[in-house]
């Protein structure tokens, strides 16, 4: 997996960290500084399927058609407009993020936002080749975290459809993995279990 950034066209698309790294702070001023956009959520909105919906349409101006489901919310974040910034290129932090360690839909859910950022930052067609039609911009999510240490959300986030995580630096880091996806990273499952000792079957 490629090192996490909030400015290029690369994966991983969802990182988990602490509300403290310096990380995040160093990203988001490269990222406005290129004219892309911040857009912050609260986490403690995100609790339930219907509020999460509710809160992305609200915070990124979603079009009156949004479908308030888990495909519509890929269409429009992989859609989005940009809103008048200087470029389309988009970070969406979810402050206080915690809660959602335990949501029964986190899987789904970081399964949908990687599979939203494959499709802006890629923009590929079915066969994998460029689209005509749309261009590429940066697109990638940040959980932060004020109590929960990331990697509890390691294993519930490795049940979303084809999502690979692994932990670096501290970070949890998601991106899409396996063939349906052109282009995907190869990323080691995360495991719970400990390895054996070599010698030991």
């Amino acid at each position: 997996m490629s090192t996490a950034t909030l400015t290029e066209r690369q994966s991983p698309w969802v990182v988990v960290t602490r509300a403290d790294d310096p990380w995040v702070r160093a990203e988001v001023v490269k990222l406005q500084k290129q004219g892309g956009s911040v857009v912050r959520l609260e986490g403690r909105e995100l609790g339930e399927p219907a509020s999460l919906f509710t809160t992305f349409a609200r915070e990124l101006s979603f079009p009156g058609y949004f479908g308030h489901n888990w495909h519509a919310l890929v269409d429009c974040l992989h859609d989005w407009h940009g809103h008048g910034a200087d470029t389309k290129d988009l970070a969406v932090l979810i402050d206080r993020a915690d809660n959602l360690a335990t949501a029964d839909f986190l899987g789904l859910f970081i399964s949908v936002l990687c599979e939203a950022a494959w499709r802006a930052n890629l923009q590929l067609d079915a066969d994998g080749f460029p689209h005509e039609h749309w261009s590429p911009f940066a697109l990638h999510f940040v959980f932060l975290l004020t109590e929960t240490a990331p990697a509890a959300f390691a294993e519930p986030a490795a049940t979303g459809m084809d999502v690979g995580v692994a932990l670096t630096d501290g970070r949890l880091t998601a991106t899409l993995t396996g063939t349906d996806w052109p282009g995907a990273d190869s990323v080691t499952q995360f495991r719970t279990d400990p390895p054996r000792p070599s010698g030991i079957r």
